[in-house]
Formats: C-alpha cells, sequence, structure tokens
C-alpha cells in the first residue's frame, strides 16, 4: 500500500508544473538504495550504474501505471531486480560466457576495482555470493544486507514466501560451506 509520502511524490508527479521537482525528488529518495542493491547483483560499478539509470527510465515511463498496491520502495525494486536479472542474462548471451567465467571476471573485478571498499571480508562474501544461482543471491542480498523482510521480498520478487525462505536456506547452506569447508 502506498504511503502518505508516496502519494504526495506521486501528485508532484502528476502535476505537469512540478513533474520535474518530483521525479528529482524520487530519484534523491531511492537511488542510493535501488543502486545498492543493483551492484550486489551485477557487481561492477559502471553496470550497476547503467542498470540503475535503466531503472528510473523504466520507473519515469510506467509510473501511470503504479496502482499505489504497494509502496514505491517495493515498485521501483521490483523493477531494479528485473533490469538486473535481464542485464546479466543479456551479458552472458551477448558475450556466450559460461556461467563459471563471467563468475571469475567478477570475482578479479571484486579485487582489483578502486569501487570496492570494505573490509576483505566483505570481499571474500561477495566472491562466494558470486557462486549462487542468481534467484539465491538476490533472495540473499535483500534478507542480508537489506534487511527486507520475507512479505517485502514476496511483493518485490512476486515469489511465494516459502520459496523465498528456501532459497535463503540453501543460500546460508552454501555460503556457510564455502567459509567452512570439510
Amino acid at each position: 500500500m502506498a504511503s502518505l509520502d508516496d502519494l504526495a511524490l506521486l501528485s508532484l508527479i502528476k502535476d505537469p508544473k512540478t513533474k520535474e521537482l518530483g521525479y528529482r525528488k524520487l530519484i534523491t529518495g531511492y537511488q542510493r538504495r535501488i543502486y545498492g542493491v543493483i551492484r550486489k547483483m551485477v557487481i561492477i560499478h559502471e553496470d550497476a550504474d547503467d542498470v540503475t539509470q535503466n531503472t528510473f527510465i523504466k520507473a519515469f515511463k510506467n509510473i501511470e501505471k503504479f496502482k499505489g498496491e504497494s509502496s514505491l520502495f517495493t515498485w521501483l525494486y521490483r523493477i531494479a531486480t528485473n533490469e538486473s536479472l535481464n542485464f546479466l542474462d543479456k551479458k552472458k548471451k551477448r558475450f556466450f560466457v559460461p556461467a563459471e567465467d563471467h563468475e571469475k571476471k567478477m570475482a578479479t573485478y571484486l579485487d582489483s576495482s578502486p569501487h570496492i571498499d570494505g573490509e576483505q571480508v566483505q570481499v571474500i562474501l561477495q566472491k562466494i555470493l558470486l557462486k549462487l544461482p542468481e534467484k539465491q543471491r538476490l533472495v540473499f542480498n535483500f534478507k542480508y544486507f537489506e534487511d527486507l523482510s520475507y512479505e517485502e521480498i514476496s511483493q518485490i520478487t512476486q515469489t511465494s514466501i516459502g520459496a523465498l525462505k528456501a532459497s535463503y536456506h540453501h543460500a546460508v547452506k552454501k555460503i556457510e560451506k564455502e567459509i567452512q569447508p570439510e
């Protein structure tokens, strides 16, 4: 359900006199979080910037279709999630890159990128996450990094809560196995 803040923002966007201001507020309010979600999926900074931009372009083009059945946050995250997954699929198909090679390229990027900040533990975790199937990685990122509830993730991904819990559980088990090999 759209909040009062969402409704006020939508009102700004729908009024031709304040449309530009409304869009600026939308970007200011959500860009950092949307970029963060996308970056955890596509890894490479430049790609994340492109996908973030595409997410907002798609949101602007489709703002009239937003029905207010969810929050703007949930709606934008759904667009960002779909754009991220589509980007990754296109990238693999375009370069005919096996998943393992793509994973190695992104892991190398994590080691050498000046855009990666944080402790070595975070880099190690990101490398482990690259080995997860995209859906498990997405659910793990939403739950662990974004601290979203299963209900919120369900709205964003349009997946049942039971399936999300199973994906998260499998992701955690795989991560634990990588951290503590037998």
